[in-house]
């Protein structure tokens, strides 16, 4: 595919909401053994059941744009980098259960090697922040997603012959689009076959499908 004009590098790179992440982590192996798989939140087995919601609620409000939760509250039960992985875990957690949309109670299951006091907390956070995590997550698409297309038109043309092949007969597609990024106007111009342009429209299904699960 040639594309003339610059892309920008976000559009590149977040297309398809790649921000939010599965639920479970791989343990770096030890030589000749296979990877480990870390349960989900399985860190949380050291904090005590009573400050376990706190310590949740907090986390949803750093997803939400608000202050996270402080080592120094935590340091007796967490070193300081164990304290980065659970924070990190338990925002992944949220933000795929919630992006995702997945079923609460089948989520729940997987939780089995949890306390019954977590898993009870963690299905608390669930339900009551769901909304506010929804929207947070909506709001980094479309911080991600910032330019907004104006305006496009789309010529088909025929390729008869190339500098290898004598006859081609292959269409293609000449994209033109108009992009306000930052409210300068940018013209990108890009040139599609067949496969191409069905790798486009795919991505564009699926960006959409993300964004309809979020509202």
């Amino acid at each position: 595919m040639q594309i003339r004009g610059w892309v920008p590098q976000g559009s590149r790179d977040h297309v398809g909401f790649c921000h939010v992440t599965g639920l479970l982590g791989v343990s770096a192996p030890w030589k000749g053994m296979e990877p480990e798989e870390e349960l989900p939140l399985q860190r949380l087995d050291k904090l005590p059941a009573e400050l376990g919601l706190k310590l949740l609620h907090k986390v949803i409000d750093g997803i939400c744009g608000r202050a996270y939760p402080q080592f120094k509250d935590y340091e007796n039960i967490w070193d300081s980098t164990e304290w980065i992985n659970v924070l990190e875990d338990i925002s992944k957690f949220f933000k795929t259960v919630i992006g995702k949309n997945k079923d609460f109670e089948k989520v729940i299951e997987q939780l089995n090697h949890l306390s019954s006091d977590h898993q009870k907390t963690i299905m608390k956070c669930l339900k009551s922040r769901k909304d506010e995590i929804r929207k947070a997550l909506l709001g980094e698409i479309i911080a991600i997603s910032s330019a907004q297309l104006q305006d496009f038109d789309w010529q088909l043309k025929l390729a008869l012959s190339s500098d290898k092949i004598a006859t081609l007969q292959v269409p293609l597609l000449n994209l033109d689009l108009d992009v306000k990024e930052n409210g300068d106007i940018k013209q990108y111009s890009v040139e599609m076959n067949k496969e191409e342009l069905q790798n486009l429209i795919n991505s564009l299904e699926a960006a959409n499908k993300v964004i309809l699960q979020l509202k």
